[in-house]
C-alpha cells in the first residue's frame, strides 16, 4: 500500500517508463486498447448472426436459421431478463421489445402505486436494485476485494502467520492475505495506468491546442515535436495508435483509458469510498427483498443497452442491427454499478426476474470474490425450480476459471464453502472472434474445461448504445447475450422444452473446429490448445444446428 501510494506521487522517468511498459500489457486486456484481432480489421456489422460456410465468419448462423428453418413457424413471446447496469428502453431499435408489466402500469411519473402488490411500485419495465425510493441511483461502487478488505483489515492486519487461530479465523486470515496481495497489485497497476493515460492525454491535448486542429492527420502528429523525453514517448504511443486505427478511434480509446483508470483509483479500489448509503437498505440483511426504484436506465446505460440489443434488437425495422431473437420481451433489472455488483442485489434480481415471468436470464457481470454466495445459490435454485435458464459471462481476465473461480457460478456451496453440486439450468459463456483460425478464442476471454460451457461471438460486436446510437464492443459480456438470444429463440419456437433441455441442445449443437486455438496461460505466455481442452462443449454456439436439434427433440417427444 505504501509503495503504491509512493508510486502514484512520484513523477519521474523511472516510474513513467514502468507505466509505459504496463500500458503495453494493458493494451491486450481492455476493450479500449483493442484485442488480438485488432480494431483496424473490423468484421461485417452483423457478423455474429452470419454463417461460416456462407459468409466466411464464425457467426452462429442465425440468418440461415430464419431463412431456412423458421418460415411458416409461429413463435411465442419469451421474456428475457437483462440483469445489468441499466438499459435505454426508448432506443429506436429496442423500444418495441421492452417488457411491459401488465399489472403495474403507472398513470404519471409521480404515481408510485404498487398496483400488482409485488413490493416493487411502478415496475413497468423492470426494477433497479441499486437506487432508492427518492429516485437517487448508485453509479460507482468498490470492487468486492476492496469491500471485503475494509472488513477484514481491522481484524487481521496485526496477525502473524504463526499466531494460533480457530479454524474459521484461520480461513479468514488466509483469505485476507490473498486479498491483500491481490488488492495491492490491482491498486499499483491502476495508479500506474492512471499516471500513464493521464500523461498521454495531457500531451495530446496540448498538441491539439497548439495545432489548432481537433482532428489532425497522421502527418501533422508525426511532424509535431516535443522537447521532454517522457512527453516524446507518450506521443509516440499515441501516434502508433493513430496509425493503426485513425485519430478519432485512437482519441476515443485514450479518453476511455483515462476514465477507466481514474474510476479504478477513485472508486473501485478506494477504501474511503462507499456508495451503499444511497440505496438505504440494511445491507447486512441478505434476506431483505424490497428496496430500490423503477429507474431501469440509471446514470450509465451503455453496457446494458449494448447487451439488450444483441439479444433482441428489432430484426424487421431496417435500421440499426438485428438481435438474435425475434419474439423477445426484454425485462430490465438494473443491478450492476460501475464496479462490482453485490450478492444481495444479484440474488434479488434473479428472484424478481423469475417471479415476473422471465424464462431466460442474461447476466453479463462477474467478480473474483464473493460475500454471500449462499444467498445467490438459493436464488439460482429458485430459478431452477421455476424452469428458468441462466446465461452468464465467463469473464475477461484471460484465465482458467477451473483454477480461479468467477462469481456467480453454477456451483452450490454449504456454509463452509464446500461444493454441494451444480445446477443444470446454467450456461457459462466464453468469447470468440470472427476468424476461424488459431485466434478464434478472444485473447481476453476466460476459459475452463469444466467451468465454461461454450464460446460465442464476443469480439467487435456492433449493437445498440443509449440515445439511438450504435458502436462496437468486446467482451464475454457480449458473448453471453448471444447465447441468451439463442436460448430465447429456442424457447420461443419450442416452448415445451425445459431449461435443462435447451442447455443440452445448445451445448450439443456447437460448431467444432479442427485447429488448435491460442489462449494465455497462468504464466502469461500464449499456448495452443483444443477447444475441448478449455470448454465443456468444445465449440462455438450455432443457432441453425440448435434449432434443427430442437425440432428433432420435439418429434422424439411425440413418439
Amino acid at each position: 500500500m505504501t509503495l503504491a501510494l509512493y508510486l502514484l506521487a512520484v513523477n519521474n522517468l523511472l516510474v513513467f517508463m514502468r507505466s509505459i511498459l504496463l500500458l503495453l500489457i494493458y493494451s491486450t486486456l481492455f476493450s479500449y486498447s483493442g484485442f488480438s484481432q485488432g480494431k483496424k480489421d473490423k468484421p461485417k456489422v452483423n457478423w455474429f448472426n452470419l454463417d461460416l460456410k456462407e459468409d466466411s465468419v464464425m457467426g452462429i448462423s442465425t440468418e440461415k436459421a430464419y431463412r431456412e428453418l423458421l418460415p411458416g413457424k409461429k413463435g411465442v413471446p419469451v421474456i428475457v431478463a437483462v440483469i445489468d447496469g441499466g438499459t435505454d428502453i426508448n432506443h429506436e431499435d429496442l423500444k418495441n421489445a421492452i417488457w411491459v408489466n401488465p399489472d403495474d402500469r403507472v398513470i404519471s411519473p409521480d404515481d408510485t402505486t404498487d398496483a400488482d402488490h409485488n413490493g416493487y411500485p411502478g415496475d413497468v419495465h423492470g426494477w433497479n436494485f441499486i437506487g432508492n425510493k427518492n429516485g437517487n441511483d448508485v453509479h460507482f461502487d468498490n470492487l468486492e476485494v476492496t469491500r471485503q478488505l475494509k472488513v477484514l483489515r481491522p481484524l487481521y492486519m496485526s496477525v502473524l502467520p504463526s499466531t494460533p487461530l480457530p479454524e474459521k479465523q484461520r480461513r479468514e486470515f488466509l483469505a485476507f492475505q490473498k486479498m491483500t496481495a491481490d488488492y495491492t497489485d490491482k491498486l499499483e497497476r491502476a495508479q500506474l495506468g492512471q499516471l500513464t493515460y493521464n500523461r498521454i492525454k495531457k500531451v495530446v491535448d496540448t498538441m491539439l491546442s497548439q495545432l489548432k486542429n481537433p482532428k489532425p492527420e497522421l502527418k501533422m502528429i508525426e511532424d509535431y515535436k516535443v522537447s521532454d523525453q517522457m512527453d516524446s514517448r507518450a506521443l509516440k504511443l499515441f501516434r502508433s495508435d493513430v496509425k493503426d486505427q485513425g485519430f478519432e478511434e485512437a482519441y476515443k480509446d485514450l479518453k476511455e483509458g483515462v476514465e477507466y483508470f481514474n474510476n479504478q483509483v477513485n472508486y473501485h479500489l478506494n477504501m474511503g469510498f462507499n456508495s451503499r448509503d444511497t440505496v438505504g437498505d440494511n445491507y447486512e440483511n441478505s434476506n431483505e427483498r424490497f428496496y430500490g426504484n423503477a429507474d431501469v436506465m440509471g446514470p450509465d446505460a451503455k453496457h446494458g443497452t449494448h447487451v439488450a440489443g444483441i439479444i433482441g434488437a428489432n430484426r424487421n425495422n431496417n435500421i440499426g442491427i438485428k438481435g438474435v431473437a425475434d419474439q423477445v420481451q426484454l425485462m430490465i433489472v438494473r443491478t450492476v454499478p460501475d464496479g462490482d455488483e453485490r450478492d444481495k442485489d444479484v440474488a434479488n434480481a434473479i428472484r424478481y426476474a423469475v417471479e415476473n415471468g422471465a424464462k431466460v436470464i442474461s447476466m453479463s457481470f462477474g467478480k473474483a470474490y464473493v460475500k454471500d454466495k449462499r444467498i445467490v445459490d438459493d436464488a439460482v435454485r429458485f430459478a431452477r425450480e421455476k424452469d428458468v435458464l441462466l446465461v452468464h459471462a465467463a469473464g475477461n481476465d484471460a484465465q482458467d476459471n477451473d483454477k480461479h473461480p468467477n462469481f456467480p457460478n453454477r456451483n452450490l456451496v454449504d456454509s463452509l464453502g464446500i461444493n454441494q453440486g451444480t445446477v443444470d439450468n446454467w450456461i457459462e459463456v466464453g468469447a470468440s472472434g470472427w476468424k476461424n483460425d488459431d485466434n478464434l478464442v478472444a485473447e481476453f476471454s476466460n476459459y475452463g474445461r469444466r467451468s465454461v460451457d461454450v464460446f460465442a461471438p464476443g469480439v467487435q460486436l456492433y449493437s445498440t448504445l443509449p440515445g439511438n446510437t450504435y458502436d462496437y464492443e468486446d467482451g464475454t459480456s457480449m458473448a453471453a447475450p448471444v447465447v441468451s438470444g439463442l436460448a430465447a429463440l429456442i424457447r420461443s419456437y419450442y416452448p415445451n422444452l425445459k431449461a435443462s433441455e435447451v442447455k443440452e441442445i445448445i451445448l450439443k449443437s456447437v460448431t467444432k473446429v479442427d485447429q488448435k486455438v491460442k489462449i494465455r496461460g497462468d504464466d502469461g505466455n500464449r499456448m495452443k490448445v483444443n477447444l475441448s481442452d478449455i470448454s465443456v462443449s468444445g465449440g462455438v454456439v450455432n443457432a441453425y444446428q440448435a434449432l434443427k436439434m430442437a425440432a428433432e427433440k420435439k418429434e422424439s417427444l411425440k413418439k
